[in-house]
């Protein structure tokens, strides 16, 4: 029988222990999955230091749009000014510390706090305060502000006071999707699972597709990652081919650097679909307009951002994956689908045959990743090794290793 206690985790001493007692080459310790105390230094290591993904600009379009972000407990507004700006600001009253805004997403002159009624522009400046004294400085009362970019109108955003550098990954980024339009691409669906399980065991899910071929069936009959690294290899070799005949330059990045280094940590690379397979869809037929490119071409181009983000790249549609730490036993996984700026609903593409296959995977990817969990609880897990085809999810776990010390 094996039962890890939690006794100490809290105090560096113990967290340097648990570390120094992780066994090589497999999956974390049963602590890392279930303590809170674990959850409280991943929020504070990796999410706080880091650069995350909250959607695509598309969704704000307009001035006053704004979308309510929540990583762990902390909360932000991203909105539009009314000089065109996306800003990222806090969403904490500076009068007492309420949360200001509760709604999830929608069109605003103006934030208003519920509590005393402070309000606030889309700047956050603060604009009114009821009955505060004569003299008192508006100015420097207004909602703190959290570093945003956007870049090939990926929405970016990162709590850290003074971020980690995105060169890297905006090279990366650009030469990745830029051909792929998404600077000009919309927001065609986004749908939110909930998952009851730790951010992580959702996170190294979607890093390793060892477990693609028992739990995806749809997506193993269209995408050649669900071969083992040396037969994937051969088909990417010819995949180059095709790319360079295409003209297109979209090569690898991998630049996955701890935050030490100070540079955001991004990995991009490219791979086949089986032949006759144009896009991820039910038949493997196209599902929307191409995006950028001058044809199918047969591929899928996929990137991992920072410590939650991911984004993928098809001919004709993109996808986003979010992954959103809660608890130390609860996550949620935001799936957003774009599509040209230009299509139209009804007419250049059927909403359900575009989501289907990343709808049909995503749910089997809660059930297996709810399962993953329970079984991670048992008195009797105990880390098990990882398999060749999950090298990159081992990686993920040794850089995590390395944030969290």
């Amino acid at each position: 029988m094996h039962r890890e206690t939690s006794s100490g985790v809290g105090a560096e001493a113990g967290i340097a222990a648990l570390i120094a007692a992780q066994p090589a080459g497999k999956s974390l310790k049963q602590t890392f999955y279930a303590d809170p105390a674990i959850f409280r230094r991943d929020v504070e290591r990796v999410l706080m230091r880091h650069w995350l993904c909250v959607g695509h600009e598309s969704s704000l379009p307009a001035p006053g749009d704004f979308t309510l972000v929540e990583y762990a407990t902390e909360s932000a507004i991203i909105a539009r000014g009314e000089d065109g700006e996306l800003r990222a600001l806090v969403n904490v009253c500076r009068h007492r510390g309420s949360r200001v805004c509760q709604q999830e997403s929608g069109n605003a002159k103006f934030f208003v706090c519920p509590y005393h009624g402070w309000a606030y522009g889309l700047d956050g400046t603060l604009r009114a305060a009821r009955h505060m004294p004569e003299g008192f400085d508006f100015a420097s009362h207004g909602l703190k502000r959290i570093h945003l970019r956007v870049i090939e109108g990926l929405i970016l955003i990162s709590f850290a006071e003074k971020p980690l550098s995105l060169a890297r990954a905006e090279k990366a980024i650009r030469m990745n999707y830029g051909p792929y339009g998404w600077a000009s691409a919309k927001v065609a669906h986004r749908e939110t699972y909930q998952i009851a399980a730790n951010w992580k065991l959702a996170v190294e899910n979607y890093l390793e597709c060892y477990h693609c071929a028992p739990a995806h069936p749809e997506y193993s009959k269209l995408h050649a990652i669900e071969q083992p690294p040396a037969r994937l290899e051969k088909l990417n070799a010819k995949l180059r081919e095709k790319t360079a005949a295409l003209g297109l330059d979209i090569p690898m990045h991998d630049h996955w650097t701890g935050s030490a280094e100070g540079e955001e940590a991004v990995w991009s690379f490219r791979y086949p679909l089986y032949e006759g397979a144009q896009s991820a869809s039910e038949d493997g037929g196209p599902v929307a307009p191409l995006m950028g490119v001058p044809e199918y071409d047969g591929a899928a181009t996929s990137t991992h951002f920072g410590p939650a983000s991911f984004f993928l790249a098809y001919a004709d549609h993109g996808v986003i994956y979010r992954f959103i730490p809660k608890t130390a036993d609860r996550c949620e996984m935001e799936v957003i689908w774009l599509v040209r700026g230009d299509a139209k609903e009804g007419v250049d593409y059927d909403l359900e045959k575009l989501a289907w296959l990343w709808r049909v995977t995503s749910e089997a990817d809660k059930r297996i990743i709810e399962q993953n969990q329970l079984g991670v609880n048992s008195r009797y897990y105990e880390p098990g090794p990882y398999a060749p085809m999950e090298q990159n999810a081992l990686r993920y776990v040794n850089w995590y290793l390395r944030e969290i010390a």
